[in-house]
């Protein structure tokens, strides 16, 4: 079975960089629900169409008839977060692989939380996906690769885990961090 290369995650790449008032302007953050497994083909298509995209892919290194083999996989499967007009909308759907269009009402506030996963996946460290969150402080990081974001801190058995999550579909990701570089939010 061959390792496929890595699928484009966002389009244009400068998508999350900064508010890009073009594409502020003219188009609004969907949510594609995405039929199962079909979130690298939907990103496909919307990129050969030239519409703004963001599906976040994590890595997942597994032993594969005895190598190591990495993964690419959704973040947060079902779901392609789409920057589009209405027309680039109903291109979405003329795929067939979408279940579902969420309207988003918070777009600064999906942007803001775009961005910080954005930033999660580009620090190089390992990240965990994240289903549903538990009860816990709100937290900031002080220093390091992940500077200024604001996200949820988690007990578990190994450490404090760090989670940055996007409200809007109840899920987020997570990294291992050490207390030290940690301030409670008030």
């Amino acid at each position: 079975m061959p390792v496929l290369p890595a699928e484009t995650e966002i389009f244009p790449s400068h998508l999350l960089d900064g508010p890009d008032p073009e594409c502020a302007a003219m188009r609004t953050w969907f949510v594609l629900h995405t039929r199962p497994r079909q979130e690298k083909s939907v990103a496909r298509e919307l990129a050969k169409r030239q519409v703004p995209f963001f599906l976040p892919l994590y890595s997942k290194r597994k032993k594969f008839q005895g190598r190591i083999v990495t993964s690419h996989l959704p973040l947060f499967p079902g779901y392609v977060f789409q920057l589009a007009t209405e027309e680039e909308r109903l291109l979405a759907l003329k795929t067939n692989r979408i279940l579902n269009v969420l309207s988003v009402v918070a777009q600064a506030r999906l942007w803001d939380d775009l961005r910080q996963i954005r930033r999660l996946l580009l620090s190089g460290e390992p990240v965990t996906p994240e289903e549903r969150f538990a009860a816990g402080d709100l937290v900031e990081v002080l220093s390091g690769p992940l500077a200024g974001l604001r996200g949820i801190i988690e007990r578990t058995a190994s450490g404090r885990r760090f989670i940055v999550r996007v409200d809007f579909i109840q899920r987020g990701a997570s990294v291992l961090l050490d207390d030290t570089v940690l301030v409670k939010v008030r």
